[in-house]
């Protein structure tokens, strides 16, 4: 998975899980933020990735990710996720623990993790007491 959609699908699993807006996720591994924004409503996504200029959109569990011309198939249950890179055929799985997101991305062979930031937060930071 290209790390473009790797913050968007942290995003999209971290807004779910924890039923909040944000402005985007902060990439530890990259030590940078990425911006997102859009509607979820119900299992219908409509996200726009502002740093890589391009949609991810459709319903849960079957998205279109236009920055890679690819499907995307992500299921959400609690606070575990997991899906398919259809543009690599390579499986992801992840959980939501408070305000990071970690996703074990096969087509790495290793965990990334982000951090959620809501609204009105300062670029990469976490909400105090949920650093």
């Amino acid at each position: 998975m290209t790390p473009g959609t790797r913050a968007c699908v942290a995003y999209l699993a971290g807004r779910v899980v924890l039923n909040t807006a944000s402005m985007g996720v902060h990439d530890r591994d990259r030590s940078r933020d990425h911006r997102v924004g859009g509607t979820i409503h119900g299992d219908r996504v409509a996200l726009y990735d502002y740093e890589r200029r391009c949609n991810l959109s459709g319903a849960l569990p079957r998205l279109h990710d236009d920055g890679t011309d690819a499907a995307l198939v992500l299921n959400i249950d609690g606070h575990l996720f997991e899906g398919r890179d259809c543009s690599s055929g390579l499986l992801f799985s992840g959980w939501v623990n408070d305000w990071n997101i970690h996703i074990l991305d096969d087509a790495e062979s290793r965990v990334f993790v982000y951090v959620l930031q809501p609204l009105g937060s300062e670029p990469a930071a976490a909400p105090a007491g949920h650093a």
